[in-house]
């Protein structure tokens, strides 16, 4: 018997990433799923990955989630609404408030519209990377308009529940002011950090550790789609990036006179402010900021290791807050960073210790 909190038959328009991945999560709860696409190549796909079945004419749809590109969400979105009068429709495109706005200019049923997004991706997208955690406790905006039903913002919300998601209310504006800064900068930023390697020594970049494989990381996403993102929200995005353009400036000009009276203290006071900021970033346990102790562990290049090392880490009985993983090309070993409560820490590192498990610092 099916556990999920949603019924009848939900179609999910683009098998790409997440469409693949609502569709492979929403199956696991047993519920029916038709996947469409308009390339059948990549239909086909996702239903052989298991993310739903093919439509078929007599298909009666209660929900529908669409999938595609921003800059032909509102088009589709429009579509569906006209094709399924009964269906509440969805979307998953990051940016909000333009799509309304089209939607608005439209003769659309609006009260059966929920424009939603989920915090979540990878850096690859189509069917091939989809998965079925992919929602797992991230945060899922459910950004509904004046003339949405009730009926059809909880439906929606159903939906993120059964994803296993945490669904967010936000109107359109906050949506899109709120991305601009924690996603849409972020990978502008990596963008262009990653552009300085393009022709870069190769001896140069062998030395990189896992400070430039976390900043660059994202700067893989998906270019094309990138550029329908930002020019949907380009007028929040701007503000934020001349005031980063104002900070850069302000380091520059302290870096090309060190001596100068007060040059320190503004690049200081620009590395505090930077500590600040990555405090405000939410850990597991909601918004308020904790500080997490650090113990990294050296483990042998070998398999079995790191999953040897977590399973006694849970024998302890410490509970891990967060956990990265530091791995260079060619080296023998890995650094896992396990991040507890302070109070855990000494007796954690003991523990580790007694068992054999060598404590890096």
């Amino acid at each position: 018997m099916s556990s999920a909190r949603l019924a009848g038959t939900v179609r999910i328009v683009g098998a790409g990433l997440l469409g693949t991945s609502i569709g492979l999560a929403l199956r696991k709860q047993g519920l029916d799923v038709v996947v469409d696409d308009l390339s059948p190549a990549n239909q086909r796909l996702a239903v052989d990955y298991g993310a739903g079945r093919a439509p078929s004419t007599d298909d009666e749809v209660s929900l529908v989630v669409v999938c595609v590109p921003p800059d032909v969400t509102a088009k589709t979105v429009a579509l569906e609404l006209n094709a399924n009068p009964h269906a509440v429709v969805t979307d998953v495109a990051s940016v909000k408030s333009q799509i309304l706005s089209q939607l608005a200019e439209s003769s659309c049923d609006l009260s059966r519209y929920v424009g939603s997004h989920p915090m979540a991706g990878r850096e690859r997208g189509g069917a091939i990377s989809g998965r079925a955690d992919l929602f797992f406790t991230r945060p899922w905006v459910i950004a509904s308009n004046a003339a949405s039903s009730i009926e059809a913002v909880e439906l929606v919300e159903k939906l993120a529940l059964d994803l296993g998601a945490s669904p967010i209310r936000v109107d359109a504006q906050s949506h899109d002011r709120a991305v601009a800064l924690v996603s849409h900068l972020p990978q502008l930023v990596s963008t262009l950090l990653a552009a300085r390697l393009e022709h870069a020594d190769a001896r140069d970049v062998s030395l990189a550790g896992q400070g430039l494989r976390d900043t660059t990381r994202i700067a893989a996403s998906d270019a094309a789609l990138w550029l329908q993102i930002l020019s949907a929200n380009s007028e929040r995005v701007l503000p934020l990036l001349e005031m980063f353009e104002s900070d850069l400036a302000t380091l520059i000009e302290a870096l090309k006179d060190l001596a100068k009276p007060g040059a320190l203290s503004v690049i200081g006071d620009l590395l505090k402010r930077g500590n600040s900021g990555v405090e405000q970033i939410p850990g597991k346990h909601g918004s308020q900021p904790k500080q997490y102790s650090r113990v990294v562990v050296m483990i042998d290049d070998r398999p079995g290791q790191l999953a040897k090392l977590l399973t006694e880490v849970g024998e302890i009985g410490v509970n891990l807050e967060d956990l990265k993983l530091e791995h260079s090309p060619g080296a023998q070993v890995g650094l896992p960073e396990l991040y507890v409560l302070p109070e855990a820490e000494v007796r954690l590192v003991e523990a580790l210790a007694q068992r054999g498990w060598r404590i890096v610092g």
